[in-house]
């Protein structure tokens, strides 16, 4: 028969001069980390950072969403424990914090869990002033687990309680005093914004880069493998749970969880 066509490209890398850009591009999950995008993302990372010419990676994304976490409806990942491709998950973030070349991350729109674990992983975040960020997690009945790994050096400890806890979203500006994000600008402003830091990183020593890199990891790399062994099995844990398989029922049927109170009355 036919060969069957491969299915599109959801990730694609663009390298242009010295800058290789990697963008998110599949709207019609809100660039959730489906296993294809996840495997698309690796690739072009691993690629991007063993391309010589490359000095500086951007990641970004196409659409009104930077990227909306983990792929809900597909439950299995390439491995008969591995939740929701966890696994993958696990080895993007290490890619890119263990990246010798700055990552930069371009955020135009909303990001959700293991999309602010994302931006937490790149060394520099730029966002739009109304770009939202939220660890959703709770909300569904799951533990933000793995994500916490690259979230939690870059947050305030109080800021870590009250949006962990409580899955609100907050935007660019609190972003920023929080620690999450290094810049906000108007959306207009973001390429230029984004470029400034490009040019920056461009005035720099590649090899004093890559050793810089290893000196700031050095703080939290102590035990860091043990670290995420552990969180990606508490996050897989707490998917299969109780809660958390309510939970996910609760998202994919459009419905409030058991758990879920109405607001307090006044």
């Amino acid at each position: 028969g036919p060969a069957m066509s491969a299915p599109a490209e959801l990730v694609h890398l663009d390298v242009a001069h010295d800058v290789a850009t990697i963008t998110l591009d599949s709207p019609g999950n809100r660039n959730a980390l489906s296993l294809q995008l996840q495997r698309e993302l690796d690739a072009h990372l691993a690629t991007a950072i063993a391309t010589d010419q490359v000095r500086v990676v951007v990641l970004t994304h196409a659409g009104p969403v930077f990227c909306s976490g983990i792929e809900l409806t597909e439950p299995n990942g390439d491995q008969p424990d591995d939740t929701f491709g966890m696994r993958m998950l696990l080895r993007i973030l290490t890619r890119i914090w263990d990246s010798p070349k700055p990552v930069i991350a371009r955020v135009a729109g909303s990001a959700r869990a293991g999309g602010v674990a994302l931006v937490a992983a790149c060394d520099i975040a730029v966002a739009t002033k109304d770009a939202t960020f939220a660890f959703n997690e709770v909300r569904i009945g799951v533990v933000p687990a793995l994500i916490s790994v690259t979230v939690l050096p870059r947050l305030l400890p109080r800021a870590a309680h009250e949006f962990f806890l409580t899955g609100e979203a907050f935007r660019g500006r609190q972003a920023v005093e929080i620690g999450l994000v290094n810049s906000t600008v108007p959306a207009f402003e973001l390429d230029a914004e984004v470029r400034r830091y490009i040019d920056a990183l461009r005035k720099a020593a590649p090899g004093a880069v890559a050793a810089t890199k290893r000196l700031l990891r050095h703080q939290h790399r102590n035990g860091l493998d043990d670290e995420l062994t552990d969180m990606l099995t508490l996050s897989v844990l707490s998917f299969t749970s109780e809660e958390g398989r309510e939970g996910v029922a609760a998202f994919l049927g459009k419905r409030l969880p058991t758990w879920a109170a109405p607001p307090t009355p006044g």
